[in-house]
């Protein structure tokens, strides 16, 4: 694997993309929405993980983030390994008229992978970008915050509830940021 894309920096802030299997649009649900909330907010928490920014759209989630505690690379891994299984919990439970159609499509992705037992939700990596100056953080933030605007959910990002566009707008939002300058 390239030296490129991984967390070399144990000091940086970097731009790093979840993405569901085949682009799924998986996060359309409130419930699955409040999965990927709740694991933040436990690494946060729990892990040290530090969020700068991020936004969730319906097949993927952003970030640009630190950490104060564990490694982003084993952040990244057990936040993506737990959400995994709760995601697949939750479809199984709640009333989701593709659910048939979701579990075929992760458990065919992962049917070829000795370290999957069941299914595969998201896919490899996380493509970390080392955000070394204030231009590169700057850039990410501003792309990030302009997905649901580009998607065409909202006019203005600062109005998409899934999104720290709202911190960065002085409004409160739904996990703890902290800004850059």
């Amino acid at each position: 694997m390239s030296e490129k894309y991984k967390f070399n920096d144990s000091q940086g802030i970097y731009f790093v993309t979840a993405t569901v299997v085949h682009w799924i649009d998986l996060f359309t649900r409130k419930e699955c929405k409040h999965i990927i909330l709740q694991s933040l907010q436990y690494c946060q928490e729990q892990k040290g993980l530090v969020i700068h920014g991020w936004c969730l759209m319906e097949s993927h989630l952003h970030l640009v983030i630190s950490t104060s505690g564990e490694p982003l690379s084993a952040i990244m891994r057990d936040f993506k390994k737990h959400t995994s299984r709760q995601l697949v919990k939750t479809l199984l439970e709640v009333n989701e008229s593709r659910r048939e159609w979701l579990l075929r499509a992760f458990t065919k992705a992962g049917e070829n992978l000795q370290r999957i037992k069941h299914y595969k939700v998201w896919q490899d990596g996380n493509h970390p970008v080392l955000l070394d100056s204030n231009y590169l953080q700057e850039q990410k933030l501003n792309y990030l915050h302009q997905n649901p605007v580009e998607s065409e959910i909202v006019e203005e990002p600062e109005n998409y509830l899934y999104s720290s566009a709202r911190d960065y707008a002085g409004k409160a939002g739904l996990l703890k940021v902290v800004l850059l300058s």
